[in-house]
């Protein structure tokens, strides 16, 4: 695709609610966060694709969650992409950008011609919310089934949460005269927050996964209905943008459902590894266990997967029977 240059709304969550329809909803444009986790790996097309969409669902997703709170996505598979993962930091404080990571597990022999989401076989969609010590996190998870990693993020929510949720979304490489080609994607998430009910609605021991429709009927069956119709008149390079910017997006899907917008959310690549980060996972094991991981050369190796960081270290003052003033 050719595309113009970026503009502000690049690496922006906008949370934006529809009173008419009793809806939320995030829209969201990934640029530079891409490039920051896509750059650090030689990913095949597939995998690129695939890494995309996880970073764009974990974007729309994470802008929920609290400050100070972590939110991760991933995907266990049996199939030629074994995983994906991805980290969502809330910000510290309020106006701080909120940091992503991503990065996928794969065999390359194994990989085919075929959709992105056919390089994943059998397995499951988890996602987990870390609120910090102190507290236990939560994990949800659901199977690998629909077609796309969005669809199934929908499942988890109809399933886990009992909330109707819809998810439009758009990624592929941008080219443009005098730059780089690189990746963007744009999305919009919908959902419909169900009134209180004295049932939950529920497909156990049917074998069969919920979906948003099991949840709606009535007027707020036709308001889902509505709006879905509405977000099937996105076109791709309206998601992608840059040239169109996600207020006048809402306004030309929405305008008729009162929309409504909140602050939006800056977002950035980042990561939190660290040398005492990788001290830390290596306490648990033995000294007999550090020394088959010690080099010829003497040392300790680590590589981060998420930002390729290359960490060397003395033996001798990392595992469980490590000096903890060695080192100091």
């Amino acid at each position: 695709m050719s595309i113009g240059k970026k503009i502000a709304w690049d690496d922006t969550v906008l949370p934006f609610q529809l009173d008419v329809s009793d809806m939320r909803g995030r829209v969201a444009r990934l640029d530079g966060v891409l490039d920051g986790i896509l750059k650090q790996h030689d990913y095949p097309a597939q995998v690129e694709a695939l890494v995309a969409e996880m970073a764009l669902l974990t974007a729309l997703i994470g802008q929920t969650i609290a400050l100070r709170w972590k939110l991760s996505l991933q995907v266990q598979s049996n199939g030629a992409v074994r995983m994906i993962a991805t980290d969502y930091y809330a910000p510290r404080q309020e106006g701080q950008p909120a940091q992503i990571r991503a990065y996928a597990s794969f065999d390359r022999e194994r990989l085919t011609d075929d959709a992105p989401f056919d390089q994943v076989g059998d397995g499951y969609f988890a996602i987990l919310i870390d609120q910090g010590k102190g507290t236990q996190p939560y994990q949800g998870i659901t199977p690998l089934a629909g077609g796309s990693l969005s669809a199934c993020a929908e499942a988890y929510f109809a399933q886990s949460e009992q909330l109707p949720t819809r998810f439009s979304l758009s990624y592929g490489k941008s080219t443009e005269p005098g730059s780089d080609e690189h990746w963007r994607a744009g999305g919009v998430m919908l959902q419909h927050l169900p009134k209180a009910s004295p049932f939950v609605a529920t497909n156990e021991g049917t074998g069969e996964i919920l979906t948003a429709e099991d949840l709606v009927d009535g007027e707020e069956g036709e308001n889902w209905g509505r709006v879905n119709i509405l977000l099937d008149t996105v076109e791709d390079l309206e998601l992608i943008g840059p040239s169109v910017q996600l207020t006048d997006l809402l306004v030309r899907l929405f305008h008729e459902e009162q929309p409504r917008v909140y602050d939006a959310q800056q977002v950035q690549f980042g990561c939190t590894c660290s040398e005492d980060r990788v001290r830390q996972s290596l306490s648990i094991y033995s000294a007999k266990d550090i020394a088959k991981m010690t080099t010829p050369e003497g040392t300790v190796t680590a590589d981060c997967q998420f930002c390729g960081a290359h960490y060397v270290l003395d033996p001798s003052t990392v595992g469980f029977d490590a000096d903890p003033q060695d080192g100091a």
